[in-house]
């Protein structure tokens, strides 16, 4: 009996030293604490796309043929990209923009009514290995419905580094 009550005793104030760790926090208390915060994201990017087509129906003749179209057949983008997600204040927004180039944020983002922020920027330091940048090729280049190709294309080696991409609600 008395291994019993020993063993409630402790249970007890176990859970006592338990409770006391939950106790709430006031506001003021809460916004002196700091701590890491954002979320960050890597990719090793592989999109394919089968083909993207552009047709012109404007041009025509007076038998009803012309338009034309081109494809661009096999389409790849492939690569390591990062990103950072941050929240950001109305004011950081703003600075941060500014800093970006953007010559007026007002213009697409109210300051006045605006809230926080949602940034999400691809490090401009970020460290990547050579080759691994993002590439996008495009296998052939069709006119029409022919299937002779006029080559095909690619862009190596792509640089975002240091973009930066904003949402918010409005």
């Amino acid at each position: 009996m008395k291994r019993i009550t020993t063993a409630v005793a402790i249970a007890l104030s176990t859970l006592a030293l338990s409770a006391s760790a939950m106790t709430p926090i006031k506001d003021a208390e809460l916004s002196a604490v700091t701590g890491q915060d954002g979320v960050s994201i890597g990719a090793n990017l592989n999109v394919k796309v089968e083909s993207f087509v552009y047709t012109d129906t404007d041009a025509v003749d007076a038998n009803g043929l012309g338009g034309g179209s081109v494809s661009f057949n096999g389409i790849k983008v492939n690569g390591l990209i990062a990103a950072t997600i941050d929240i950001l204040s109305r004011n950081s927004f703003l600075q941060a923009a500014g800093a970006a180039g953007v010559t007026n944020p007002g213009t697409f983002y109210n300051p006045a009514t605006g809230g926080d922020v949602v940034q999400i920027a691809i490090p401009a330091d970020v460290q990547v290995a050579a080759g691994k940048l993002l590439n996008i090729s495009v296998d052939a280049i069709k006119m029409g419905g022919s299937n002779a190709s006029y080559g095909s294309m690619a862009m190596n080696q792509l640089d975002l580094r240091g973009t930066q991409v904003w949402i918010w609600a409005h």
